[in-house]
């Protein structure tokens, strides 16, 4: 918006820009152009100025963001993904003709500019404009924007607003957009890493006839070729493992996953997983691994600390490793791992957990666990060593204690950001487990799982001992990018609609 749209309404705005845009095509252009022939970006011209200034002839786009206007002369400053580059124009350089076509240009066009490289009196480096080109007119006003000490001012600071309408919060606030390409980067470094160590990319499916590998309400659709009910994915673990059977060692995958469930600073229904299997391995190991893959994505970021959820977190240092019963123990100051459902309820009743009749045991465990340990765990934490009635795909502890698995979760600023197993391999108390989590949802729990026959079958034809991991990478960005919700590090996150 120009400061002369100032006190205007949105209508009466795009009136004035849509004449505007008829006088364009009548001084014979087109203002919605096909191509352009881009030579330099606003960053290499900036950074290669000993090497163009005033004998080499530029050509470089973006949108019109700043224009002051004096009289036969302007300065306005145009924006492209890589940054801001100030352009200078003369009437008796460009002609009358292109000079009135700049009189109708407003901020948000997107324009073309061919010259040659000067620095003003004041140091700018500036493309003196030889050749104007209108690439394509904006109708619809960017909020204002003003620029003051080299800083961008803007009135486009409502977060709802700013979600709803992302790509116009790309142009008026430069450091979303590098936010996201700093997510690109972390999606790409973690490509990188698990193909150096030998894993293999796959793609399985999203839509599937029955859900699992979480707890978790998921979205139905219907599949009208097959007549058949079929839902989104929430979680990649099945079909992961059903590799591992087919001969895979080492696989991952990065996708898009949904979960039917509550929207908040740290969850959205559609959200970016990670899920690897290694073959020959135990949770140990995946410990291990997990803690170099942080350390090797903090090294790409290029520091160690990290402010996240109001703490300096600290990925080079040595992870934490304790057990669940060990933290929970002692925020309750008692011991929990033998107490039976009437024992936990009561601890809940005496302090104030809500909680469902039909949970069990693991249930309540857990429940205690997130409302009295998990905001304490700020410093990178493995917590090991889960109830089995949670972690149906986990194999039973090796030391023997009874209802105990081979589980870790990470924690970070108190957010978990990871879920591990050693894999459960053994089919029949799979297939037990299973039929557990069947019984609990024709009893109503929405987030227990139907029996995959299908993965029942491939679990009997062997999966070698395996390890496997599962790591929101939202939440991975978010730490590494130092946002405080996990809108901000999603382009277009899941909002209400106002109609």
């Amino acid at each position: 918006m120009s400061q002369e749209e100032l006190g205007k309404s949105l209508n009466e705005i795009i009136k004035h820009r849509l004449e505007k845009l008829s006088m364009i095509r009548k001084l014979g252009y087109n203002p919605y152009q096909y191509v352009f022939n881009r030579t330099h970006s606003c960053k290499s011209i900036l950074e290669n100025y000993d090497d163009l200034k005033e004998s080499v002839d530029v050509s470089v786009a973006g949108r019109l963001m700043s224009v002051r206007r004096m009289g036969r002369a302007s300065f306005a400053h145009i924006q492209d993904q890589s940054g801001r580059l100030q352009i200078y124009i003369q009437e008796n350089k460009v002609g009358k003709t292109q000079y009135k076509l700049f009189s109708y240009l407003d901020i948000g066009d997107i324009i073309g500019v061919t010259g040659k490289v000067f620095k003003t009196k004041t140091g700018e480096t500036t493309v003196f404009d030889e050749k104007l080109e209108i690439l394509t007119k904006n109708i619809r006003p960017l909020p204002v924007v003003k620029e003051k000490e080299g800083k961008v001012f803007d009135a486009f600071t409502d977060k709802e607003q700013r979600y709803r309408q992302r790509e116009v919060d790309l142009n008026v606030n430069p450091h979303v957009r590098d936010i996201f390409v700093l997510r690109s980067k972390i999606i790409g470094w973690t490509r990188d890493f698990f193909v150096e160590h030998g894993y293999l990319e796959v793609e399985t499916p999203i839509l599937q006839p029955v859900y699992g590998g979480a707890a978790a309400r998921p979205f139905k659709t219907y599949y009208n070729a097959l007549d058949q009910v079929y839902y989104l994915r929430i979680a990649l673990e099945i079909y992961l493992k059903r590799l591992i059977v087919g001969g895979y060692e080492k696989v991952f995958e990065i996708g898009k996953t949904f979960r039917n469930e509550g929207i908040d600073r740290n969850h959205n229904p559609e959200f970016t997983l990670l899920e690897f299997y290694e073959t020959y391995v135990d949770y140990y190991y995946m410990m291990d691994f997990v803690e170099k893959y942080f350390k090797y994505i903090a090294s790409k970021v290029g520091k160690s600390t990290y402010r996240f959820e109001g703490h300096d977190i600290d990925i080079m240092k040595k992870f934490n490793r304790v057990k669940l019963f060990d933290l929970l123990n002692g925020e309750i100051g008692e011991d929990l791992y033998k107490a039976d459902v009437a024992k936990l309820r009561k601890i809940c009743d005496e302090r104030n957990i809500e909680y469902k009749p039909e949970w069990e045991r693991g249930k309540l465990i857990d429940e205690l666990f997130k409302e009295f340990v998990e905001p304490k765990l700020i410093q990178p934490t493995f917590v090991m060593d889960y109830p089995v009635e949670i972690s149906p795909f986990a194999k039973p502890a090796r030391d023997g204690r009874e209802g105990i698995v081979e589980r870790f979760e990470l924690f970070i600023g108190g957010q978990e950001f990871a879920n591990s197993f050693s894999e459960l391999n053994d089919p029949l108390d799979q297939r037990s487990r299973m039929e557990r989590q069947k019984r609990l949802k024709d009893k109503g729990d929405e987030e227990a799982t139907d029996i995959d026959k299908d993965f029942l079958v491939a679990m009997e034809y062997g999966m070698p001992p395996t390890g496997g991991v599962g790591i929101g990478m939202d939440r991975v960005v978010m730490l590494f990018t130092e946002q405080k919700s996990i809108r901000d590090v999603i382009f277009f996150p899941q909002l209400r609609s106002l109609e």
